[in-house]
């Protein structure tokens, strides 16, 4: 589903990078016994004295808090900027998948998220500290993440977002190390059935969270996302999607973002307690 109006606006905007703040905030996790690094993105002009609505934006697989978004999105600076949004890039480890992983106990990155990174950027940094206030967005791994992380977490977060996300697991057995995860598919199918985001609807309570994805037609996730877009129109369940040209790389998700911004701001105008 494409919106004329997304377009409009966004061709009508030139924004300039005006010096964004950049932080590592480094957070001891008790759940996983080691110290995790998130960067902590601020826009220009940003005061402790006033709140901030939060996108925690979550990285795929093989990328990390540093070398992900910050390096490889062109533009991300300037949407910080403009839509005046505090972005978080936390470590989701190399292959997470954003699990509390029943097969490995180090891996513990949903317990590390929203139990122990979101209260240290509470309180360290001008947030709105409520659902009203929070995303979660991500690509790929970060994609299912997010979503996942939402989907389980609905007292946390009031919308979330996916780009090129694997939203439906099961299809890929042996890749990306969800078999680290999850152990291996054939020995755990109940694990892979109740940890993909397409088994994951009857989780979500109305009207709760504010959904926004979106898939390129060249991207192997592409058919997974049509079906979860399909199985949340049956169910009469809210949310946007969108697909347009493009495959599984930084051109399409510096493009997508874009629009996941408007949809974050729209969010934020509508419902935040801050009342922006």
């Amino acid at each position: 589903m494409k919106h004329w109006w997304i377009l409009f606006l966004l061709s009508c905007c030139v924004w300039q990078t005006k010096a964004v703040g950049i932080d590592t905030l480094t957070v001891y996790s008790p759940s996983m016994r080691k110290n995790v690094d998130a960067l902590v993105l601020c826009p220009a002009g940003y005061s402790p004295t006033k709140k901030y609505p939060v996108v925690y934006l979550l990285h795929g697989y093989s990328d990390a808090w540093n070398n992900g978004w910050l390096k490889k999105c062109d533009g991300l600076e300037a949407l910080i900027d403009h839509y005046e949004m505090i972005v978080v890039c936390p470590d989701g480890g190399f292959s997470s998948w954003y699990y509390d992983s029943p097969e490995d106990p180090s891996y513990k990155y949903e317990t590390f998220i929203t139990r122990e990174l979101i209260p240290a950027v509470d309180s360290r940094f001008g947030t709105v500290a409520d659902r009203t206030g929070r995303a979660v967005a991500g690509l790929s791994m970060g994609g299912h993440g997010a979503f996942y992380l939402a989907f389980r977490h609905q007292e946390i977060f009031g919308v979330a977002g996916s780009m090129s996300g694997g939203v439906d697991i099961r299809s890929f057995p042996d890749r990306w190390d969800i078999a680290l995860r999850l152990g291996p598919q054939n020995q755990y199918p109940e694990r892979w059935e109740s940890h993909t985001i397409i088994n994951m609807l009857d989780l979500l309570k109305p009207n709760s969270l504010a959904l926004v994805f979106d898939c390129g037609t060249e991207d192997f996730f592409y058919d997974v996302n049509v079906a979860l877009h399909a199985k949340l129109l049956d169910r009469k369940i809210p949310h946007d999607f969108y697909s347009r040209p493009g495959g599984h790389e930084w051109q399409y998700w510096s493009n997508a973002i874009r629009y996941q911004f408007v949809f974050w701001d729209n969010y934020f105008k509508t419902n935040c307690i801050n009342n922006r």
